[in-house]
């Protein structure tokens, strides 16, 4: 009788491929290559190098939030840009005098430059008093002057009393009373509620608006002309004899043509 010998432990054989053993890969890889890496199983003899971290490939970039940005970025440069501009341009108009101003107004006539004795400082008179200017500019006038703190009036007012306004540096804005009622609203638009100014019709003008400062006139034929903005900006306050404290309320609303006293 034979003696058994030790029991053999049958192999195990895998079905497939096998990592890091058999026929190597074949292809444009980098296996057969000098220093190609070579992958190692699980289990495979010798160690296997290290695995080569993969380089993220950065995608295309995304020029829209870019662009939005970039817009922003010139838009606030713009908005700067243009206020600094404004702000010089409003200082160095500062800058100029009113008197240098006026004096560049086209049509702009300068009583005190042409009469001087007309527009220094006048006696108060009462009653009814005759001017050489139509509507007038300066001169005698009543001890009362008309209401000018940015008054509308829809008939005319005494002469009288005007011109003692204008002498507290109030702008008087007359117009033909034949106006289209849309042309005396924009008129209007441009005292109502504004200090030292008033408007009234004025029978016979030879134009459609007359605009009167303190020994100042100007005569436009339409009441969009940009002239008459320049007229109020430059001799409101500006021209007036008696400075710029010098009242427009507390006085007359005058209508007609004859002066109270």
């Amino acid at each position: 009788m034979s003696t058994p010998g030790p029991e053999r432990v049958p192999s195990t054989v895998k079905v497939g491929k096998t990592t890091g053993q058999g026929k190597p890969p074949t292809g444009g890889s980098g296996a057969n290559r000098p220093g190609g890496s070579r992958p190692t199983g699980k289990g495979g003899k010798g160690k296997g190098r290290k695995p080569v971290t993969p380089v993220k490939v950065a995608g295309a970039r995304n020029w829209g939030p870019i662009a939005v940005a970039g817009l922003v970025v010139v838009i606030a440069v713009g908005i700067i840009g243009w206020g600094v501009f404004a702000s010089v341009k409003s200082d160095k108009q500062k800058a100029v005098p009113w008197e240098e101003r006026a004096a560049a107004i086209s049509g702009l006539v300068n009583f005190r430059e042409t009469n001087p004795d007309l527009v220094k400082g006048s006696q108060h008179k009462s009653g009814v008093l005759k001017y050489e200017q139509t509507p007038p500019v300066a001169g005698e006038h009543n001890p009362a002057w008309e209401n000018c703190n940015g008054v509308v009036y829809t008939e005319p007012v005494p002469n009288e009393h005007a011109v003692h306004s204008l002498e507290h540096g109030a702008v008087w804005i007359t117009y033909r009373p034949d106006l289209p009622a849309d042309q005396v609203a924009t008129l209007a638009a441009k005292v109502e509620g504004k200090e030292k100014t008033m408007l009234s019709p004025f029978p016979g003008l030879s134009n459609a608006v007359s605009l009167q400062a303190w020994g100042y006139q100007l005569k436009v034929d339409s009441v969009d002309d940009p002239r008459i903005d320049e007229f109020i900006k430059s001799l409101r306050v500006n021209a007036s004899i008696e400075g710029p404290t010098a009242l427009c309320d507390r006085g007359v609303s005058v209508t007609g043509s004859t002066p109270q006293g």
